[in-house]
């Protein structure tokens, strides 16, 4: 086999694994903020204002960077108890949305992650009781209404992100009453309670009123089966597209699920993953962006047909050539 291994055209050839530019979904913040406000925990990652996330969108598009997932930062005033910014139109995702989709046209695949705790003042995912715990149905009733105006305001796929239970199909009929059928579902079906979330909380602002968290519907880390029937459960209800997430923590959660189920499978390189990198990097321990190369590598071969990394736009770059 050593043979095969002689030359860069070789290692080419019968190379098992190929990532592309056309497997890549690049995270992107939007706040409603005079100029981008840099994310101290990732570098090179900002907090966006409408102007500067049109011109990223585009520099992405001229990468081929086929999509984007978009998360928005909401002013303190406007957050409250049910989250209601989330399906205001004119709030800072639906803006967003209408102008990208303005801008680009069909150029890329708008998506746009589907939760409330972006926009609570107690930052959990959906309606929470008196004793604390968050109240599964009444919170897939609001989620229906955010899918419904995230798809008005230019949509192509939203991304239920809560972890409630039958989130995915809540979303599929309010979309369906509404007569969004072509718009698509990337469902969370398998988002894990992990500790590597911190730099994303910080990008988007949330902190859980009180000192909670989220482990009571987070996927439990120990659980692989549970992973399983979560994405099943989540195509039966109509998912387009199903997700794990961590992904390199969670490789194995991955390769389960893509031999259950036949639709398109994504994993999220959190932003946990993406900081850990960079910080080595910048401690000169280690070359970044030839680690970051092997980790989506790893994501593929593991079994995801689409990665959403915060290094899409350099592993674009460097895949161009």
């Amino acid at each position: 086999m050593r043979r095969l291994r002689r030359t860069p055209a070789l290692r080419r050839m019968v190379a098992e694994t190929a990532v592309s530019v056309d497997d890549l979904i690049a995270p992107l913040f939007v706040a409603n903020v005079e100029r981008p406000v840099e994310v101290a925990t990732m570098p090179g990652v900002v907090q966006h204002n409408f102007t500067s996330l049109v011109a990223e969108a585009e520099r992405l598009a001229g990468l081929g960077v086929p999509a984007l997932i978009l998360f928005g930062v909401e002013e303190e005033r406007r957050k409250d108890a049910v989250g209601s910014a989330a399906w205001d139109p004119d709030g800072v995702v639906g803006r967003a949305l209408t102008e990208l989709r303005a801008f680009l046209g069909d150029s890329m695949v708008l998506i746009a992650d589907l939760c409330l705790d972006e926009y609570t003042d107690h930052g959990h995912c959906g309606v929470v009781r008196p004793d604390g715990s968050v109240d599964n149905d009444p919170t897939l009733d609001l989620y229906g209404r955010v899918a419904i105006t995230q798809s008005r305001c230019g949509a192509d796929l939203v991304a239920p992100s809560g972890m409630m239970d039958g989130q995915v199909g809540a979303v599929r009929a309010a979309l369906d009453g509404a007569g969004f059928t072509d718009v698509g579902v990337l469902a969370y079906a398998a988002k894990y309670a992990s500790a590597l979330y911190g730099p994303f909380r910080e990008a988007v602002d949330v902190r859980i009123a009180g000192g909670g968290d989220r482990r009571s519907y987070q996927q439990d880390p120990p659980n692989r089966r549970e992973a399983v029937v979560e994405a099943r459960l989540d195509v039966e209800e109509g998912a387009d597209i199903v997700m794990v997430k961590p992904a390199l923590t969670y490789l194995d959660v991955i390769a389960a699920v893509r031999d259950a189920v036949e639709v398109p499978v994504a994993a999220y390189h959190v932003s946990g993953e993406y900081a850990m990198v960079q910080a080595a990097a910048s401690l000169g321990y280690l070359d970044g962006m030839a680690v970051a190369a092997e980790q989506v590598g790893a994501i593929k071969r593991a079994g995801a047909d689409m990665v959403i990394t915060y290094f899409a736009a350099e592993l674009a770059e460097a895949l161009n050539g």
